[in-house]
């Protein structure tokens, strides 16, 4: 929100589970900042976060007037670690966005 409402303030933004809604609650987005946002965003979100869907982040993204992406998380939720993939996650996601940051520098 802070970036919307001060464009420059950062050059890029990683948001790791960005809570879109509240769960079970879809209707009560946390969008209405998204149209004002003028700072390339990276977003890491896992295929079964109950704050909101893939398909719910992807359309919520095209809000966005900036650069963004999407990094799903295959079979995390919210807290994005999980048993499987806790050794390579951190590191998958560090990687993706630094080459996120070089394509939109």
């Amino acid at each position: 929100m802070l970036c919307a409402a001060e464009p420059g303030i950062v050059d890029r933004l990683l948001l790791l589970s960005y809570p879109l809604h509240p769960p079970q609650r879809p209707e009560e987005l946390r969008t209405g900042h998204f149209p004002r946002l003028q700072t390339p965003a990276m977003f890491v979100h896992g295929t079964r976060d109950g704050f909101g869907s893939i398909d719910e982040m992807i359309a919520a993204l095209k809000l966005i007037p900036a650069q963004t992406e999407l990094l799903p998380i295959d079979s995390a939720g919210h807290e994005l670690l999980t048993k499987r993939n806790r050794d390579e996650m951190p590191g998958a996601a560090a990687s993706a966005f630094r080459a996120f940051a070089m394509e939109h520098a």
